[in-house]
């Protein structure tokens, strides 16, 4: 297995979605209205996406077996490879990451693990060696699109630091990908999701910002959660990201 350096990685990472981002239009100013019958779909509660594709979870067990046994993880993993934005952490977590090991990922109720993390959206953790993700339990039916953006963020943190930085690293890279995706299927914006609430939020900033991280950056420093983080960790040193 090749070993990751995380300066390198963070590079490739940023100039791959400076291109993908520089390359394309975002003009939103003519957005095509939402089939209203589709949305009559849509079902009241939270974590109920709209027009949730069938995802045979069977057919994909053994290709994701040593990562996990949750069919929506699954597909949104599958997500993460159609664009590049998220390729790096699809890689990291199926085991191209500084633990040389694949990622272990799971819905959870994350309060079991301290109470205090009951409103977290995801976790990570090591143990033993070995990365977890812990997704929170009420995110399980939000569309494959959110996950897949979420899982491209908790990627990034695969040792026991954080950071301002790593963690406005992660909030951007979180926003380009909910953003690449849901180009591809825009009715995913209108879910009615807690987990969809937060990924349009960064993607208002991150288009605020002009695709850049200057609000995403004021958000995280802000967050009262991130208030004891150092500015800099391992690999987000550059306080100019």
């Amino acid at each position: 297995m090749i070993k990751v350096d995380r300066e390198c990685m963070k590079k490739k990472i940023l100039l791959v979605m400076i291109f993908t981002l520089l390359i394309q239009s975002y003009s939103y100013a003519n957005k095509a209205s939402i089939d209203e019958n589709r949305l009559k779909e849509a079902k009241i509660a939270d974590g109920m996406s709209v027009n949730k594709p069938e995802f045979d979870t069977e057919a994909y067990a053994k290709k994701y077996k040593k990562v996990t046994k949750d069919g929506a993880v699954m597909q949104a993993m599958e997500l993460m490879q159609t664009v590049n934005i998220s390729k790096y952490s699809y890689n990291a977590l199926m085991g191209n990451n500084l633990t040389e090991k694949p990622v272990k990922i799971e819905f959870k109720n994350i309060s079991e693990i301290n109470p205090e993390y009951a409103s977290f959206d995801a976790l990570g953790w090591k143990k033993k060696g070995r990365l977890y993700i812990y997704i929170n339990e009420k995110h399980r039916n939000a569309p494959p699109e959110a996950i897949a953006a979420l899982l491209a963020h908790e990627a990034i943190h695969q040792d026991k630091f954080d950071s301002l930085n790593e963690e406005t690293y992660a909030w951007t890279l979180e926003a380009a990908t909910w953003m690449k995706l849901t180009e591809k299927n825009p009715t995913a914006r209108n879910s009615v999701s807690s987990l969809v609430t937060r990924e349009n939020m960064l993607m208002k900033l991150f288009e605020k910002g002009d695709y850049t991280n200057k609000y995403i950056k004021k958000a995280v420093y802000t967050n009262p959660g991130y208030k004891k983080l150092p500015t800099r960790s391992p690999g987000f040193e550059d306080e100019d990201l």
